[in-house]
């Protein structure tokens, strides 16, 4: 993870709420400012057929993102700089998944995406299970226009020991 700085960040419950309520407020000016756009379908921008599990474990990924990522990263994966960086064809979304699964388990404050610096701090998810993560991630690395390999439970599961083992 080169050029990659993270700062492990620990929210009170207070704190936590509080970033949800800007992460909804940004949403909700975003769409009123810019205007929404329709969600991006699963699997969208890939030209490989899914599988039907693949395309389980797509939707499963897209509800997890609607969740937990959406008010951020906003619907279609643009983000809000200077605030939240963009999940589309950046180099942490098409690269090796192992940093995304360390930002997803751990958080982070202010990045520098593809020259972009962003500014925002996201709590980490670590209550989220293997399966949620990696399905989660598949969903973003082949959304958007992104076109990117799949990423398994086991992988994240390994992620998860190496950095609980730190």
């Amino acid at each position: 993870m080169d050029g990659l700085h993270l700062t492990m960040v620990k929210f009170s419950k207070d704190q936590q709420r509080i970033l949800i309520f800007s992460g909804w407020l940004t949403l909700i000016l975003s769409c009123m400012v810019a205007g929404c756009s329709k969600d991006n379908k699963p699997g969208e921008g890939s030209n490989t057929p899914v599988t039907q599990m693949e395309e389980a474990r797509l939707l499963e990924g897209k509800a997890v993102y609607d969740a937990h990522c959406a008010t951020c990263h906003m619907a279609d994966g643009s983000g809000a700089p200077p605030m939240n960086p963009p999940l589309i064809k950046t180099s942490f979304v098409l690269g090796e998944p192992d940093q995304l699964i360390v930002i997803i388990l751990n958080g982070m404050k202010g990045v520098e995406v593809d020259g972009e610096r962003y500014r925002n701090v996201m709590p980490g998810l670590p209550y989220l299970t293997d399966q949620e993560i990696a399905d989660v991630l598949t969903y973003v690395r082949n959304s958007f226009g992104n076109q990117a390999g799949q990423v398994l439970p086991s992988r994240v599961s390994d992620a998860r020991m190496s950095v609980d083992d730190r």
